[in-house]
């Protein structure tokens, strides 16, 4: 019995090796399209800003999945899956048999629409290549222009300031990081980052990418027109779902896949960002390896099922700590915000259970009130929550 997983990020990786794990002596091959072993690409900020090398992001040396019973083969790009013979076709036309096949090709980045936007010097940042390129860019100098100040926006910009770029952020909304902070905690850290050197215009609507032979400037919507020698695009991501929709899976806004990983072929299954696990798309490291470890254990035979948790999401932009769980800002809960210095958060409630949480500069109490989200748990004392658990405990 062969098992292959399609994809070397973080869960296509993890359930290669604990698929290996599980069935000592099984030959698993992991097959990755970039030429490179796998990697941490969420320390992919910490590379651009200078923090770490690229040696570092390496999360696996070839010996040690040899090691760990995995077979590992950079640069192969798997084109679709023969589900018939149960046979993956690469680019190059080998074949390569499988018993089970995981897909984990993860999620690419979306690129807006612009004219211009496939001039040289507009990436959107996503893998290690594009770190690269925009290294070189920075090494060049001149100014650039970051479109999205989602996370991963604000950690491109950031790191590019931090190699001498003039670097100016354009987001649609009137605050960064909107799906993660409210307005005051957005504003908060808008506040920072322009003390870091950042412009931010927002809201702003781009409009073209200006240039002949290589990016030179950004057009907006209003007719100011910035110049650019580097334009980064991280306006959101889709799930890649071209091998699953070209080897006749089933395919929604995602890989169709059930609670055991299990597409819509008893052979294959579906973890991480490019899988639809009953309705639901997810876009963080910790569920997709969740996920990956569900897909191992169906792979093994063991009975499992991938239970959704309340998203939250643990940050760290500008030096700057930032949390956020539940729902942020939902319409029809009520809200208690406690600020105390540069220390902001907010709390919502639905009568006396906690739905959401946003936390700006102190995340000590971030797995207290993930805790409560999570649990549905009935709180007496709204105002003794915002302070904290220990404060809750003592009035107890």
């Amino acid at each position: 019995m062969t098992i292959l997983v399609v994809g070397a990020g973080p869960a296509g990786t993890r359930c290669a090796l604990r698929v290996a794990g599980r069935l000592p002596g099984t030959p698993v091959v992991l097959a990755g399209a970039e030429p490179a072993l796998p990697y941490d690409r969420v320390a992919l900020s910490k590379h651009l800003v200078g923090d770490t090398t690229q040696e570092a992001l390496i999360t696996h040396s070839l010996a040690e999945l040899r090691a760990a019973g995995v077979s590992f083969r950079p640069g192969t790009r798997i084109e679709r899956l023969d589900l018939a013979a149960r046979e993956a076709v690469t680019a190059r036309g080998e074949r390569i048999a499988y018993d089970r096949c995981v897909v984990a090709t993860g999620s690419r980045s979306f690129r807006l629409p612009l004219p211009g936007a496939d001039l040289p010097g507009v990436i959107a940042w996503r893998d290690l290549a594009e770190s690269r390129e925009m290294l070189r860019a920075a090494r060049e100098g001149g100014p650039a222009v970051v479109i999205g100040g989602g996370l991963l926006g604000l950690e491109a910009a950031v790191g590019l300031v931090a190699r001498g770029m003039k670097v100016t952020v354009l987001h649609a909304v009137g605050w960064p990081m909107e799906r993660q902070l409210d307005y005051d905690a957005g504003t908060l850290l808008a506040d920072r980052l322009r003390a870091r050197g950042l412009t931010m215009h927002m809201p702003a609507a781009t409009v073209a990418i200006e240039g002949t032979e290589r990016a030179e400037a950004v057009l907006l919507k209003s007719g100011e027109r910035i110049p650019a020698r580097l334009v980064v695009m991280c306006v959101g991501v889709r799930p890649n779902v071209d091998l699953a929709r070209a080897s006749g899976l089933e395919v929604a806004r995602g890989v169709v896949a059930d609670a055991a990983m299990r597409t819509s072929d008893p052979h294959v299954l579906a973890v991480g960002e490019c899988a639809e696990v009953e309705g639901r798309l997810i876009g963080l490291v910790a569920p997709a390896l969740e996920q990956a470890e569900i897909a191992a254990g169906t792979v093994a035979g063991e009975a499992g099922a991938w239970v959704p948790r309340a998203d939250s999401a643990a940050l760290k932009v500008s030096g700057t700590a930032v949390w956020s769980g539940g729902e942020v800002a939902p319409a029809d809960a009520e809200a208690v915000t406690f600020r105390a210095g540069e220390s902001y958060r907010r709390l919502w409630w639905r009568d006396d259970r906690l739905v959401g949480a946003v936390l700006y500069g102190d995340t000590a109490e971030a797995g207290f009130y993930g805790t409560l989200i999570a649990s549905g748990q009935p709180v007496a004392s709204r105002a003794d929550a915002a302070l904290g658990q220990a404060y809750m405990q003592d009035a107890a």
